[in-house]
């Protein structure tokens, strides 16, 4: 999902396709290993305990890759406005932030957000926002040279990364959960997505006439996006749907 489904769901811009896979594939491994750092030594500040090392297992592996995803997400934010190695600077802060965050939310607020629809997604997302208002926002506005915006081409290449989200997202959500209610998210988060993709194209055919690409590649997704802070709670299919 990281590699693939990211990468290619970035090469919706025309003028970004081979920068949006590359510096995707670079900045998602160093995140990765940036983020086994930065989540171990905020695990132990909080809980004022620095005799341990860092323990390296499936979950913490698996947990670095979810903070590689918010970084992705900020990276489609700042694609096309930032150079590589701004981007590399942002997502190093981005990351011991992000770890920050999931501290307190965890330890402090005992929240919980087993898909991280608050934890990866809304702070990917408004991570993104805040760092594109110092990079190029008056030309990103002005649409300058009309390189913030799609071909037919390039967003016909980034539904296979849409795809392949799609399809991998119950397990995004499931991956952390306890044994017994590791299909009930797996479950829950494919109704939900499934229901988001019909409605998104539904609601694109309503008032655009056609099946537009940029709702196509993004709204499609949501539901697997909202219902990752209560995919393992909720038992009812009619109310994941």
């Amino acid at each position: 999902m990281i590699y693939i489904g990211f990468g290619f769901l970035m090469v919706f811009l025309k003028s970004n396709s081979w920068t949006s896979v590359g510096w995707n594939f670079m900045l998602s491994a160093f995140a990765f290993q940036w983020a086994i750092l930065c989540r171990g030594f905020w695990s132990r500040a909080m809980h004022g305990e620095f005799n341990h090392k860092i323990d390296l297992d499936i979950t913490s592996l698996i947990n670095a890759d979810f903070c590689a995803a918010a970084c992705m997400i900020t990276f489609g934010a700042l694609l096309g406005k930032a150079d590589l190695f701004q981007m590399w600077i942002v997502i190093m802060f981005e990351v011991f932030f992000f770890a920050l965050n999931e501290s307190i939310a965890m330890v402090v607020f005992k929240a919980v957000d087993i898909g991280g629809s608050m934890i990866i997604h809304c702070f990917g997302a408004v991570f993104g926002l805040a760092a594109s208002y110092f990079f190029q926002n008056r030309e990103a506005i002005q649409k300058h040279e009309w390189k913030a915006v799609g071909g037919y081409t390039s967003q016909y290449v980034a539904m296979f990364g849409t795809i392949f989200l799609y399809l991998f997202w119950p397990s995004f959500n499931a991956a952390l959960c306890p044994p017994l209610s590791k299909h009930r998210a797996a479950i829950n988060t494919a109704l939900a997505i499934a229901v988001s993709c019909v409605v998104a194209a539904a609601y694109s055919k309503l008032q655009h006439k056609v099946l537009d690409m940029e709702i196509m590649l993004n709204a499609t997704l949501a539901g697997g996006v909202i219902i990752g802070a209560s995919a393992d709670v909720i038992v009812s299919p009619g109310v994941a749907m």
